[in-house]
């Protein structure tokens, strides 16, 4: 119910993964109806008011005549639709279709009421406006990608079915059963200016990272026990004295997931006093990364109640005012620090993938080099750990932070953008190259527990051990296993571990 509240995260993604239906509410209603009055008296009376009586950028100063209202508001979709690349996702789009509609229904944007409830039809009937993932700096809002989103109300543009057919805008709206929408006064700027693409990928991606960091606490904890590592670090005694929650949360949780562990118990006595920093600092670590997830979580969470297009209507004091609520500044920074903490994530386990095949020899504790019977014959997870480490590095580039490069844009008008939306894009795909890298991790260590049988780890991790294992049967001999990565990593992104 969109009634002019702020929406959660789980409401976001819910509705961007097409499982919740939305309706106009209405108290957000009545607000919009009064907003659009405003508006249309304000451009009646012929105020110079950005957007609306005025052309747009460093075209601000331009007087628009009355007759050419309408045209104003057509010509800035068209013209703004100029994004290229693949694609959004779909969960992106219908993100951004959701958010866009909740803020104009908060009564400060100027739009009548078939505006919003042309993106619920769209919402509700699976039907899925085709964008493009470039063009963006979000700065003066997502303008190139929510112009693409807004073509298709107008009848242009095109959009996906339900079923996944591109067809064209026009045919889209007749799919859904609503008509091409005429724009009025400010309603094609308000449906460009806004940080809904930003807001959008930061409630997927946060979703997506808690699910990761859970994932890497599981494989974590499964590494240390194929490896016979201590859980001696883990010691909450230890940990209070760092004085960080997320540290000391991580180690509980380790020794949680390692807790009646045959394995441990069979080294107990064994002469290594200190294990290498991978295992022995996860709490440390990942402790760091939940860290800034918390940050990133909280950053994102005010922009599902905001309103940020511009100019923005104060219906109680018939103001109209102009500002830079559109600016991705607020949403920047989080998701540049989000690919960063992932990175580091994925850089991690990389590093104990590797020390779970290395084999070393004169280690009565080692487990057989690449976790296979009869090394030489055969290859066993070698290639695994290799292709993981081409993912880490990929990961190492596409994490040098995009707010950092503003660029200026309209003449000068706009001369500091955040670049949020690339931020927000190398987040998804560094998730994604951190989830394939996990999913080696969990792999491997569930051979690593195959390989110390009789010998059992403790009940919470044969449990996550069954969950690998239905994905990915043990290996005993060499097969080709890039569907089984592909099959974890995607049950990573849904949260099954952890």
């Amino acid at each position: 119910m969109l009634d002019g509240g702020a929406l959660t995260r789980a409401e976001v993604v819910g509705v961007a993964r097409g499982t919740v239906d939305v309706e106009l509410g209405p108290h957000a209603r009545e607000a919009v109806i009064a907003a659009a009055d405003l508006i249309a008296r304000v451009a009646g009376e012929g105020q110079a008011v950005y957007g609306v009586t005025t052309g747009f950028g460093s075209l601000e100063s331009v007087r628009i005549p009355d007759d050419q209202l309408s045209a104003l508001q057509v010509n800035i979709v068209r013209s703004h639709a100029v994004g290229v690349g693949e694609p959004l996702p779909v969960d992106v789009v219908r993100g951004m279709l959701l958010l866009l509609a909740a803020s104009l229904s908060r009564g400060h944007s100027g739009v009548r009421v078939c505006i919003i409830e042309s993106l619920i039809a769209l919402l509700n009937a699976g039907v899925t406006p085709v964008v493009p993932s470039r063009g963006s700096v979000g700065a003066s809002g997502d303008l190139a990608p929510l112009a693409h989103l807004a073509l298709v109300l107008i009848g242009e543009g095109e959009a996906l079915t339900p079923t996944g057919e591109r067809i064209d805008g026009a045919a889209a709206l007749q799919l859904v059963g609503v008509e091409p929408v005429a724009l009025g006064p400010k309603e094609g700027l308000a449906l460009l200016n806004g940080t809904h693409l930003m807001a959008s990928i930061g409630a997927l991606a946060v979703t997506e990272a808690q699910h990761l960091f859970a994932a890497a606490q599981v494989a974590a904890a499964m590494s240390v026990d194929a490896l016979l590592g201590s859980s001696a670090p883990f010691d909450p005694r230890l940990h209070v004295l760092r004085n960080r929650p997320q540290q000391q949360a991580v180690a509980a949780r380790l020794l949680a997931l390692m807790e009646g562990s045959e394995m441990r118990e069979s080294h107990v006595d064994c002469e290594r006093v200190q294990d290498a920093y991978t295992l022995r600092c996860i709490p440390q670590v990942l402790g760091a990364v939940g860290e800034a997830l918390d940050y990133v979580e909280h950053a994102i969470e005010p922009e599902f109640g905001a309103v940020t297009d511009n100019p923005l209507l104060f219906v109680e004091d018939g103001d109209v005012l102009s500002g830079g609520n559109f600016h991705g500044q607020p949403l920047s920074l989080p998701l540049d620090t989000l690919t960063i903490a992932v990175q580091e994530l994925a850089a991690f386990s990389e590093r104990r993938i590797f020390r779970l095949m290395d084999g070393r020899s004169g280690d009565p504790h080692s487990l057989p080099p690449f976790l296979i019977g009869d090394p030489g014959t055969k290859s066993g997870l070698m290639i695994a750990q290799y292709m993981a480490a081409s993912l880490v590095a990929e990961g190492a580039v596409l994490s040098h932070p995009a707010g950092v490069g503003s660029l200026p844009t309209s003449a000068g008008q706009e001369d500091f953008n955040s670049m949020g939306a690339t931020a927000g894009l190398q987040a998804l795909q560094v998730l994604a190259l951190a989830r394939r890298v996990v999913a080696v991790e969990l792999i491997a260590a569930a051979q690593g527990f195959d390989l110390r049988r009789p010998l059992l780890s403790g009940p919470a991790l044969e449990v996550e051990y069954a969950k690998v294992r239905e994905l990915s049967p043990p290996l005993v001999e060499d097969r080709s296993q890039a569907a089984e990565f592909e099959a974890v990593a995607e049950a990573i992104r849904l949260g099954v571990f952890g």
